[in-house]
């Protein structure tokens, strides 16, 4: 076997899938649906849509409101998280899993989110 090819071989099968769940440490969030891991990734929340907190679409008071129960339920908390993709400004597109409690669906049962139906089918709870 070519050396190229050995490596390879070895880059598949020691590669963690794309889809695994892995844990990380929140930093904090900047708003309802956009977190920072303590290792710097930027992670926006899959399937859920918040409020904006600056734009042409503010809506200070909801957002503020979304962000701080975010950052209440995640910011310098361990989480588990399940890579999706990434998004056109380089963010990690996921979801977050707290004691077995799913973030995205908390924040939308609780009113401070809503569903994003265009990427909806990403996340497994909203099938």
């Amino acid at each position: 076997m070519k050396p190229h090819a050995l490596l390879l071989v070895l880059f598949l099968v020691l590669a963690p899938p794309a889809l695994a769940q892995t844990t990380i440490t929140i930093d904090r969030c900047y708003d309802g649906d956009t977190c920072t891991s303590t290792d710097g990734e930027k992670i926006r929340l899959a399937c859920i849509d918040t409020p904006e907190l600056r734009g042409k679409r503010a809506d200070p008071i909801p957002a503020k409101a979304a962000r701080d129960y975010l950052n209440g339920l995640v910011a310098g908390e361990e989480v588990s998280i399940r890579r999706i993709t990434k998004d056109r400004y380089g963010r990690t597109v996921a979801e977050l899993t707290k004691d077995g409690v799913n973030i995205q669906e908390r924040l939308v049962d609780k009113d401070f989110a809503s569903v994003y139906k265009r990427y909806s089918d990403q996340c497994d709870w909203r099938r």
